[in-house]
């Protein structure tokens, strides 16, 4: 190849490359993509960069000394992006789990002990931050960036609607905030479920009535929507719960079901995409704190964690291994 031949070959990779930038920055600036930016595509940019380096050397032989200062100035913005990239690290996803104090005998609603513990499992997952309050936050800056909630607490629909924080929390659902809540606090009491429950059920896409119709017993716990992220890394298998009959299905898909003592099929848990992007995922399992102690129960949970603050769920589930010292009961109150 001759002298001239060559001047040219480097000066149209200098000005492919160059062209490379502005689609690379574009990418590098969604969130999303900067979780994509791997290993493999780092390569390609920076075979790319030389590819500049080398075409504005060339090119800097030549007579066009303006192609031959675009091309470098293009060079070394690209070193410079992709040495701000390759140090960017996803933002954190923080999720906020809240509880109240126990209402029922020692061993079933622990609901602060249970939230510390699902706390501990929403962290094994890179990027995510817990935090764990006891009812509504008093601070603002609790809620600063908070992707998702997670209850479990009495019934809920009062908790959330009925204190001075409900325009806060309508706030956070019209921005798409997740919302995930077990056992009792996917509920509204039956007093309150005219006056509540249009709201209520705009959050969450259904709800058991509280207290209309209770059973329990052992039972395959099935999954309705198998193909569903929140069913990633674990399989159907037997639970022993307390189950609420007849819960009042809107908007949601029936999610989880069980068949309890009298041979009745029930409900137990349904996802809801809302209108605007938000996310709920509400089971009403959850009475004795031995289901928290199940791998495939804390999985299942993780993963809905994840899917309402629109996290990827991974291909096995979301892990959730603890040791038994941190799955312990706290001591028995005196």
């Amino acid at each position: 190849m001759g002298t001239e031949e060559k001047r040219e070959k480097h000066e149209q990779n200098a000005v492919e490359a160059s062209s490379f930038l502005p689609r690379f920055l574009h990418r590098a600036a969604e969130p999303r993509q900067r979780r994509l930016l791997t290993f493999r595509s780092r390569a390609i940019f920076f075979q790319k960069t030389i590819r500049v380096i080398r075409g504005s050397y060339s090119v800097a032989q030549g007579t066009d000394l303006m192609k031959a200062a675009f091309a470098i100035g293009c060079g070394l913005a690209m070193i410079f992006a992709a040495s701000a990239v390759a140090g960017q690290e996803p933002g954190k996803t923080k999720v906020l789990f809240i509880g109240t104090d126990p209402d029922h005998p020692y061993g079933s609603h622990m609901y602060m002990h249970t939230c510390g513990v699902l706390a501990r499992c929403a962290e094994l997952t890179p990027g995510v931050e817990a935090v764990v309050s006891k009812g509504w936050p008093t601070e603002a800056n609790t809620l600063e960036g908070v992707k998702t909630i997670v209850l479990y607490t009495n019934p809920a629909a009062e908790l959330l609607l009925d204190g001075e924080h409900r325009n806060e929390v309508a706030r956070l659902m019209n921005q798409g905030v997740g919302l995930v809540t077990i056992h009792w606090s996917s509920t509204v009491k039956k007093d309150n479920l005219e006056r509540l429950g249009p709201t209520w059920l705009g959050y969450l896409g259904g709800t058991w009535v509280s207290n209309v119709g209770l059973s329990g017993g052992k039972s395959s716990l099935k999954q309705l929507l198998p193909d569903h992220p929140i069913c990633r890394g674990w399989r159907e298998y037997e639970i022993d719960d307390e189950y609420y009959l007849n819960p009042v299905i809107k908007d949601a898909q029936p999610f989880l079901q069980v068949r309890e003592r009298n041979g009745g099929d029930v409900i137990v848990g349904w996802v809801y995409e809302r209108p605007g992007g938000g996310r709920s995922f509400a089971t009403t399992l959850g009475h004795p704190y031995k289901n928290f102690q199940v791998e495939a129960f804390r999985r299942m949970l993780m993963n809905a964690v994840l899917w309402t603050a629109h996290r990827e769920v991974p291909p096995d589930g979301a892990p959730v291994q603890l040791g038994e010292e941190a799955l312990a009961l706290p001591p028995r109150p005196e």
